[in-house]
């Protein structure tokens, strides 16, 4: 034997254990780029070995003797290169939400955005909005509770409105319906819940000086990388409360408010569906609001009535809306967040 075949064999002995002991196994398949050299119909293979195709007769037989010859070998033959291509299978790619109140024209934004891809490179980042009104915790969890729901299991969520709340703020992740919440405990999670859930935990290594995005990034590094989420940070007994405008209720009324106007200037008020059916009983109404003659009916769609007309309809949450066909009712008819809504029965 020569001398390149003792290294070739050398090299095939320090492969030789890769599939030890492996009776009853089945050889990689070829599309793995593997190819077997024989049928495997060897009494219980002691070894498979995995040689390279230029290995010589002699070169397996000087293998052979090193195991000794009862011994039963099956030697798997491959290109080198199809082996090293041969890929593991992917992890899913970790789905990242932000809603922030961060606007898009300064370096707030983009530098939260670089500690999290350094911290996990290979995150997906969904912008939810990042237009929300500094501060404005009401508004965000109005947003985020339209949304978060409609995204798969696993999805992180991160919230970044008015973190610095206090001087000794607290920083939460929650799961929650099996998905991942993260954000300041300054109300907004009682705004989104409602009441406290059973896994949530208060963040760590917060501290005066530190970067809030390196305690966020860590945050969510630990979760994407698929660590025990009990490790996170320590129990949580209580969190923050913040009480949302709840309607009031009479027999023939409900006195609600306006929650929310979009981009279409579309007044979104806190009165639901259900209580609407709840009280109403089927009755006729009608809607006051601001100084707009009152309207008596509901629409199903923004073309129902004329354009230019206002309508009341019950949007996909199901909430009491607003609205002018092809207008802007908000601006029209002087609304604001926060302005009273009435509905009358009769």
């Amino acid at each position: 034997m020569t001398a390149g075949e003792a290294k070739n064999v050398d090299n095939a002995v320090v492969l030789a254990r890769l599939f030890n002991e492996a009776s009853g196994q089945k050889a990689p398949s070829k599309k793995h780029g593997l190819f077997i050299s024989r049928p495997l119909q060897l009494p219980r293979p002691r070894c498979v070995l995995f040689v390279s195709r230029s290995t010589t007769n002699n070169e397996r037989a000087a293998i052979q003797q090193l195991f000794g010859q009862n011994d039963h070998l099956v030697f798997i033959q491959f290109h080198l290169l199809s082996l090293l291509s041969v890929k593991a299978p992917s992890l899913p790619t970790p789905l990242l939400t932000l809603t922030t109140d961060f606007g898009r024209e300064d370096f707030h934004l983009p530098r939260l955005k670089a500690h999290l891809f350094a911290a996990h490179q290979n995150l997906q980042i969904i912008d939810v909005s990042h237009d929300v009104p500094t501060y404005d915790i009401v508004r965000a969890a109005f947003i985020f509770n339209r949304v978060w729901r409609h995204y798969p299991e696993g999805t992180m969520h991160l919230i970044s409105v008015n973190d610095y709340y206090q001087p000794r703020g607290r920083f939460l992740a929650i799961r929650y319906e099996r998905q991942y919440f993260i954000g300041p405990d300054n109300g907004i999670f009682s705004l989104i819940f409602g009441k406290l859930p059973p896994e949530t935990f208060v963040l760590d290594g917060y501290k005066k000086g530190n970067a809030l995005s390196t305690i966020y990034a860590r945050a969510v590094a630990h979760i994407a990388r698929g660590k025990p989420f009990l490790e996170i940070g320590l129990p949580a007994t209580r969190f923050t409360e913040r009480l949302a405008f709840q309607p009031v209720i009479g027999p023939n009324y409900i006195r609600g408010a306006v929650v929310f106007i979009d981009r279409f200037d579309n007044v979104t008020t806190n009165i639901t569906r259900e209580r609407y059916e709840e009280v109403g009983r089927g009755r006729g109404f009608k809607l006051l609001i601001k100084r707009m003659e009152p309207i008596d009916g509901l629409s199903f769609r923004y073309h129902d009535v004329p354009e230019g007309e206002p309508l009341c309809r019950f949007n996909s949450d199901g909430l009491l809306e607003v609205a002018i066909n092809l207008g802007k009712a908000a601006t029209l008819l002087g609304i604001q967040v926060e302005d009273m809504v009435q509905v009358e029965f009769y």
